[in-house]
């Protein structure tokens, strides 16, 4: 049975993100997968890595408990929504505090290389904007998503990253709101 993790990393509650996560979870059990989720919102730790690597600081339970939830999983599920062509500080402030040398990557001591430490695992991007989808490639080259696939989940090990991209968000309709959290639940039906 697949273990996935659903890491929800939107800081509103009443987001559509929080919606899709609930849809995925939801086909993912109904499928008879083994699913855990993470609400970012809802766990307590300091947003702020104070000294870069150079010094580690001592994890808040919520961030061990997180960390024991990755190396369990075999297929991570992010869901969270682009901002400033970005990750929201909430996301980004988890990865700098739960994503350390040592849990998700090694450098090597004599060469510029580094080890994976998260490999063996696939991951599932849903990422809203209120930009379509089209914008960012054409205007952006798809940084916005390359970023976390290439510079984040692949510098760790996740593969494949595959990515949906949910954009316009502020002008759907509730038809279209309907249909990408039927999407999503179709993807967490099969796992992916």
């Amino acid at each position: 049975m697949k273990k996935i993790l659903v890491i929800d990393a939107n800081p509103n509650a009443e987001s559509l993100c929080r919606a899709l996560a609930d849809s995925y979870v939801d086909g993912a059990t109904r499928a008879g997968f083994d699913v855990q989720r993470l609400s970012l919102r809802e766990l307590k730790f300091d947003l702020n890595l104070r000294h870069g690597y150079h010094e580690i600081q001592e994890l808040e339970p919520d961030l061990s408990k997180s960390q024991e939830l990755i190396r369990w999983c075999e297929h991570l599920v992010l869901i969270y929504p682009m901002w400033w062509g970005s990750l929201p500080a909430l996301l980004k402030g988890f990865l700098d505090r739960c994503w350390l040398p040592g849990f998700a990557f090694k450098y090597h001591e004599n060469d510029p290389f580094w080890d994976r430490l998260l490999k063996g695992r696939s991951a599932r991007m849903i990422v809203t904007s209120d930009a379509p989808y089209f914008y960012n490639l054409v205007a952006y080259f798809n940084a916005p998503y390359r970023v976390t696939k290439k510079t984040i989940l692949g510098f760790c090990g996740f593969k494949p990253v595959k990515l949906t991209a949910i954009g316009r968000v502020k002008n759907l309709s509730e038809s279209e709101i309907k249909k990408a959290i039927k999407t999503v639940r179709k993807l967490g039906l099969r796992g992916k």
